[in-house]
């Protein structure tokens, strides 16, 4: 009886199992929170990308590779990328800055041609860990890329800037923290955005529903470039609370966000039971909805197929770094700081909300996923 007592004690005075924790595996860190049974998986060396978002063992993100090696032999674009120094298509090799062209240098090798698309910090592998701790609140990871050290990257973005990205898991939620300093003596404009692959397991992707959180979208050249006209979102979908995926394939580009006190835009994909959320912070002025179907073109506002547009999975990047695979169940909500081409429309005086950051300033904003059902 003494010995029942004296174990039963014991236990009693073991400290509780922490919720959150830290865990390093080779070239990953994951983040745990226990008691939503959530993992987060980051690989600083490789964009800093989360290339897995667990809950009870089913992954909420698109990420089709058994292991990193095999995704550093031929990455695409999966998991939750940055797309940095700009995001999505620039309308010729060249962007626009405080009035004055800057040229690409193509024999770098590092900026994508024919279309400049996603900039050339997707893959980084530069990224400098500052902290990766947990405590009774959340599990955290803050790394820190200093572009301004890489001759490569200042040849084609003459703007001396460091970028840190926070990680932090909490309650079952992810929030993704972008901070960016301007170390230049000139402004510097803000045209980032993040490219995340969300997927769902208890329904085939023709059943899946997404509701857009929006107003407006930019009607789009056949070229997939903003025209500097916009049109209501209605005329494109009876509802845009609730679209069926079946027969769509997306490709479009959404302003007049939807948000509410605190200046936060939500967008969701659903199934059965399975959800996620994401939610976008203010200084996100712009969204993109990428869901490819195998076989079709992108969905151009109005419903009208777009002819000249690019195959669904097709050129949004296609080589290493671009697309993932035609065809593949997945459902990309993309925070974007400016709309596509945003760099060069506002210098042609068609795109009116390009952000700069003065020279010694941050910019800084945050996006959230939230998953649930899974």
């Amino acid at each position: 009886m003494r010995t029942i007592i004296t174990l039963f004690l014991t236990l009693f005075s073991l400290p509780a199992m922490a919720q959150y924790s830290v865990q390093h595996t080779g070239e990953v860190v994951r983040l745990i929170d226990s008691a939503s049974r959530t993992s987060v998986s980051v690989v600083p060396s490789m964009g800093n990308r989360v290339t897995e978002m667990t809950v009870n063992g089913v992954n909420a993100l698109y990420f089709p590779y058994a292991s990193i090696d095999e995704f550093k032999q031929k990455p695409v674009l999966c998991g939750i990328p940055l797309l940095a120094p700009w995001g999505n298509r620039l309308d010729e090799l060249a962007f626009y800055a405080n009035g004055k062209k800057y040229p690409f240098n193509m024999e770098l090798g590092n900026v994508r041609s024919p279309a400049a698309i996603h900039g050339f910090l997707t893959n980084a592998t530069a990224w400098r860990v500052i902290e990766a701790k947990a405590d009774r609140r959340a599990a955290w990871i803050t790394s820190r890329l200093e572009v301004w050290r890489q001759p490569s990257s200042m040849a084609q973005w003459p703007f001396a800037h460091d970028i840190e990205i926070t990680y932090r898991l909490q309650k079952g939620e992810l929030e993704v923290r972008t901070r960016i300093e301007n170390l230049s003596a000139e402004p510097m404009p803000v045209a980032i955005g993040y490219h995340p692959y969300f997927q769902l397991t208890d329904t085939p992707r023709d059943e899946w529903t997404i509701s857009i959180g929006a107003r407006t979208e930019w009607v789009l050249s056949s070229a997939r470039m903003p025209t500097g006209e916009t049109q209501p979102i209605e005329k494109s979908f009876a509802n845009p609370q609730s679209i069926p995926l079946k027969e769509l394939a997306l490709d479009n580009v959404y302003g007049d966000l939807v948000r509410d006190s605190a200046g936060r835009a939500v967008m969701s994909v659903k199934g059965k039971n399975q959800k996620v959320d994401v939610i976008m912070g203010p200084n996100y002025r712009a969204a993109i909805v990428f869901a490819p179907r195998r076989g079709a073109g992108s969905q151009r506002p109005g419903g009208e197929r777009g002819a000249g547009g690019p195959p669904a999975g097709g050129e949004r990047g296609g080589a290493p770094g671009g697309p993932a695979m035609p065809g593949q169940s997945y459902v990309c909500f993309e925070p974007m700081a400016g709309i596509t081409d945003a760099l060069n429309l506002a210098h042609k005086g068609l795109y009116k909300e390009l952000k700069t950051i003065p020279a010694g300033g941050v910019w800084q904003e945050s996006f959230w996923v939230r998953p649930s059902g899974f």
